[in-house]
């Protein structure tokens, strides 16, 4: 099995758990806030992980460069704009469909690599993006039918929309996080991965910090006190990311994404369980469909 695969289903472990955590917070925290606490905690974890690997590889600390800056800085707004109106959807729509809707972000990441890295894809795992995203649409329709009017009425809701708008943000990052990486002189793939992922959450940092000392300087200090809260949020969201942009290092940006998607299996753990949410029948099936789709991108790349 290629290395990236069991990244990619790391990865999507942590990034359900870390979100489901954040939608538990929404009592505390405003979307701003809840966003802004996993690159606050997650830029200490993230630097520890790239000391960790320069230790390890007994590598010198890569130069930073313009474009390192600029595709850091880029991707960083993109994955801030998409956490926000992820966590948005969450409040229109239960966690496991508002995360599902998100899903679309491996079509979008697809069609934005085609484009932006010349990516190509087998048609076997342009298939099974396909079926993923048959799923997606199954939850959005969960007990409302398929006709072309409950469709519509489905792809305008708040909730889809603000999960779509969160997939192709999120979907464009993977591409400006890919891009970065060619801009850092490492031979490790894994420590080009951590650098740019250290570089990028303290941009972040800085870019949301400002907008919430500036706006709301309330929920800036709300971050601060509830740390021991918060500080799990940005451990999990430094290891999930860590372990994206190692994938996104070693192979398609969208293959990686595709895979992801198995993140819903996990969603519905958490859904279940943690948040003690109940699922209709109709939306288990469009989870189940996601996982299929990932299972053919998975035997297409190998």
């Amino acid at each position: 099995m290629p290395l990236w695969i069991p990244v990619t289903i790391t990865a999507a472990l942590f990034q359900g758990w870390r979100t489901a955590m954040q939608q538990k917070l929404r009592g505390i925290f405003t979307v701003n806030g809840a966003a802004f606490i996993r690159f606050l905690y997650g830029a200490p974890v993230a630097a520890v992980y790239l000391v960790a690997a320069l230790l390890i590889t007994h590598l010198a600390v890569p130069g930073i460069t313009p474009g390192l800056l600029v595709f850091a800085a880029a991707g960083g707004l993109t994955q801030i704009i998409g956490t926000n109106l992820l966590i948005m959807a969450f409040g229109f729509r239960n966690f496991a469909v508002g995360s599902a809707y998100a899903k679309t972000e491996a079509m979008q990441t697809g069609l934005v690599a085609l484009v932006v890295l010349h990516e190509q894809l087998l048609p076997l795992a342009w298939g099974g993006i396909a079926v993923g995203l048959v799923g997606v649409l199954t939850l959005s329709l969960a007990g409302r039918g398929l006709g072309a009017r409950e469709i519509l009425a489905a792809t305008v809701q708040p909730a889809a929309l603000c999960g779509l708008g969160a997939g192709f943000f999120l979907g464009t990052t993977g591409v400006l996080i890919k891009i970065a990486t060619h801009h850092v002189a490492a031979p490790s793939l894994v420590v080009r991965a951590l650098f740019v992922l250290t570089t990028m959450t303290v941009l972040q940092v800085a870019m949301q910090g400002a907008f919430l000392a500036w706006r709301d300087p309330a929920e800036l200090r709300k971050s601060f006190v509830h740390w021991r809260s918060a500080g799990w949020v940005g451990l999990l969201s430094a290891s999930g990311s860590a372990c994206w942009f190692t994938g996104f290092a070693l192979t398609d940006v969208a293959l990686v994404r595709a895979v992801g998607q198995i993140e819903v299996f996990f969603t519905l753990g958490f859904s279940r369980f943690y948040l003690k949410e109940r699922l209709k029948r109709s939306e288990i099936a469009g989870l189940l469909l996601v996982g299929v789709g990932v299972l053919m991108v998975v035997v297409s790349s190998g």
